[in-house]
């Protein structure tokens, strides 16, 4: 998971003899910051680099050095943090070595003996004149509500940058004719800066038999011993087909790895599904932070080669710290227990059984089905399972006019009654896994303006994190529930 470095820097006072008192301060308040964040920023283990610029900057000199010395660390992220007044005009050195691209949060205290907030709307006024986006946070770094504003923003600001240069790996193209997952290249590269490349499936058909025999039994084995009898084999599902799917998941590494995709996308339906194997056990693996040798980075993988929901995902990914991000369609609505059915063949991944980073923990709860022949003739498994209760933050990117938006929505995974949930299975089907979706909009509105077929979603309460993200990418942000907020 590419992650860039966040660098923080402070303006100061020109006036040598003024600074000589207030540099400590100044200082004090730099290693708070940055102790903050590097306790704070997490993805599942990894942490970003926090590169402080080693001078309060009182000079054009300074200014300079300081640019270059974070654009040599390679900052992505800045944070300009402000104590006392500080001269307006030293920034410009500084933000035109390390490039005005970068997104740019100004932090300061707010206290009437320093005035941090006052050196903040000068400068940060004057980045604004010149066209230069940035974010304002003012209050006391030990008040929760400020941590939390700065963390939000850092995310998205580290998915925004993060996503610049990935590549997403499109095996087979978008399927069935699913234009709303169609890769739109000039708006992506435009506003995230990255790039697909396609790969005929024919390719991981080739590859599949090439891997080892020694992993796919490992893979079986690991599979067999956490479901049990819990694997229902039977027509179009047997041990050597079950073996195909492992296959496919090792191809799909190796190719990634090859080519260096960051996150990807199988068609499926309908060449491989009619002519190899159905996709679901690859894709949930591929989703899943662990697999038979251990824990792992989840690696974004969409069914049916969406895209635009791949990419969805990524963001997804980012802002929530590296979870596993839940791909599914929105089949069902039922009033009576006012949830929305998210369910599709079974490309959940596995982590949503249980929300454990334990495989067994969510394993125990999950059955291996034969895939439906009518849809899938090749045979395979399918996942069945019912994702646990708990809060979720809902997404989806789409397309207008040649511009992104996303639309966000908070919600959460509710559990419903086991004759409800058997009702509803029957009307949808059995052998899929399946989330209940209340979500913090009407059904009017949601079904009014959401832009797919396939919703996205993450655990936890992120809307702030994802405007901040639209914000930062100059896209609109249609948070379902609320006033749609316009970036």
């Amino acid at each position: 998971m590419r992650i860039v470095p966040i660098g923080i820097a402070m303006l100061g006072d020109e006036r040598s003899w003024a600074m000589e008192e207030l540099r400590p301060l100044c200082e004090k308040k730099v290693e708070a910051l940055r102790d903050f964040l590097s306790k704070s920023l997490d993805y599942n283990g990894k942490k970003p680099s926090i590169v402080v610029a080693p001078k309060i900057i009182t000079s054009v000199k300074e200014s300079k050095e300081m640019g270059e010395f974070l654009q040599r660390e390679g900052v992505g992220v800045l944070i300009l943090q402000y104590y006392i007044w500080n001269y307006p005009y030293l920034v410009w050195p500084m933000i035109n070595i390390i490039g005005k691209d970068k997104p740019i949060l100004n932090y300061s205290n707010n206290e009437g003996e320093y005035p941090g907030n006052v050196g903040l709307l000068a400068t940060s006024g004057a980045l604004r004149q010149a066209g230069i986006k940035t974010e304002r946070i003012v209050g006391d770094l030990e008040d929760e509500t400020v941590r939390q504003k700065i963390l939000n923003w850092v995310k998205a600001a580290e998915a925004y940058v993060s996503l610049r240069g990935q590549v997403y790996g499109s095996y087979g193209g978008h399927s069935m004719g699913m234009e709303t997952g169609y890769f739109h290249m000039i708006p992506f590269q435009k506003y995230f800066g990255i790039t697909e490349y396609s790969i005929d499936q024919l390719l991981l058909r080739e590859e599949m038999g090439k891997v080892s025999d020694e992993e796919v039994e490992k893979g079986f084995s690991w599979l067999s011993s956490l479901l049990g009898n819990r694997i229902k084999y039977g027509e179009g599902l047997t041990p050597d087909i079950m073996k195909q799917q492992i296959r496919l998941y090792l191809a799909m590494k190796k190719v990634n790895s090859e080519y260096d995709f960051d996150f990807c996308g199988i068609k499926g339906q309908r060449e491989f599904t009619e002519n190899v194997v159905t996709t679901d056990v690859a894709e949930m693996l591929m989703n899943d932070p662990y697999d038979w040798n251990g824990p792992k980075e989840p690696t974004v993988c969409a069914t049916e080669s969406d895209a635009q929901g791949a990419l969805t995902m990524q963001i997804l990914k980012y802002v929530s710290g590296g979870d596993p991000v839940l791909f599914a369609d929105v089949r069902l609505y039922v009033p009576e227990f006012d949830v929305w059915v998210l369910a599709n063949s079974g490309e959940h991944s596995s982590w949503y059984a249980s929300r454990s980073n334990d495989p067994r923990a969510n394993f125990e709860k999950i059955s291996f089905y034969p895939a439906v022949p009518r849809y899938f003739p090749k045979g395979g498994a399918s996942v069945e399972f019912d994702a646990a209760p708990g809060e979720m933050t809902f997404a989806r990117l789409g397309i207008k006019e040649d511009k992104p938006f996303m639309v966000i929505i908070s919600g959460e995974a509710v559990d419903l009654p086991r004759d409800a949930k058997e009702r509803i299975k029957k009307s949808t089907d059995p052998t899929w896994p399946h989330m209940y979706a209340r979500f913090k909009a009407s059904f009017e509105e949601f079904i009014s303006v959401f832009p797919a077929n396939h919703i996205h979603g993450i655990p936890g309460n992120h809307v702030e994190e994802l405007t901040q993200f639209c914000r930062i990418a100059d896209i609109d942000a249609m948070v379902l529930g609320k006033t749609s907020l316009k970036t």
